[in-house]
């Protein structure tokens, strides 16, 4: 753990670009040689069709021994996305997604939840004394999210600086950090297979099926073809 940091909080989603950050994360401050790294995962309960996530967040946490926080939100949040409601569908079979030709803002993005998120994080952390948020955005496998560019994750963290204590007063500056943005699914995989990331334990699709991959989504499209790339099976199919 380098000398000038204090601690992170890494927001969780069960997923592969999440757990990869969890385990930046831990790489950076000391574990395991650090028995209680001052790290703390935040994950979200927001009626999502997905909800298998949050069992597969709080298994990695539990076997790394990792604080975790589960925040529940009222069901009128993120309305008009697919994977809120029930009427609508979740998109498949995106070919524009794996041909780099996205140009819409896919049924899949939810209202504001990374501005809110990154809220909840940035408050912990000040909270805590921790110098860190992670957050597993990524822009160059674009998936069409606003909320995943390197232009929003410029913009909020001039508002941390400007809206927090410690970033007017200078006691010390809640960086956000983003060490997915510009990598493709291919290379964040590699990246998790370096770190030793639990991939079997992961879970990325929006749509699941009795708690299986659907394998048509866009998160699923994206990591068949991260794996495929790599000549490798997806072991969370075994």
């Amino acid at each position: 753990m380098s000398s000038n940091s204090s601690g992170a909080v890494v927001l969780l989603s069960g997923g592969l670009d999440s757990t990869t950050c969890l385990y930046e994360a831990l790489e950076e401050y000391g574990y395991p040689k650090v028995k209680k790294p001052p790290i703390l995962a935040i994950s979200f309960h927001y009626s999502q069709k997905h909800i298998i996530e949050l069992k597969k967040s709080k298994l990695i946490t539990n076997r790394l021994g990792i604080r975790h926080v589960v925040q529940k939100l009222d069901p009128g949040f993120f309305l008009g996305s697919s994977l809120t409601e029930k009427k609508i569908k979740v998109r498949k079979n995106a070919k524009s997604l794996l041909t780099g030709e996205e140009k819409e803002i896919p049924n899949t993005y939810v209202p504001g939840r990374n501005i809110l998120f990154l809220s909840f994080a940035i408050s912990l952390a000040e909270g805590h004394g921790y110098d860190s948020v992670y957050i597993g955005v990524n822009a160059l496998d674009y998936s069409g999210y606003p909320d995943c560019r390197p232009e929003f994750i410029r913009a909020y963290q001039s508002m941390v600086n400007l809206g927090t204590k410690t970033g007017v007063t200078g006691e010390h500056s809640i960086q956000i950090k983003t060490p997915l943005l510009t990598m493709s699914k291919k290379e964040i995989i590699q990246r998790a297979l370096e770190l030793q990331v639990p991939l079997k334990d992961t879970h990325s699709c929006y749509d699941p099926v009795r708690g299986k991959p659907c394998g048509k989504c866009d998160s699923c499209l994206l990591r068949n073809k991260g794996f495929a790339e790599l000549g490798m099976t997806d072991p969370s199919l075994d």
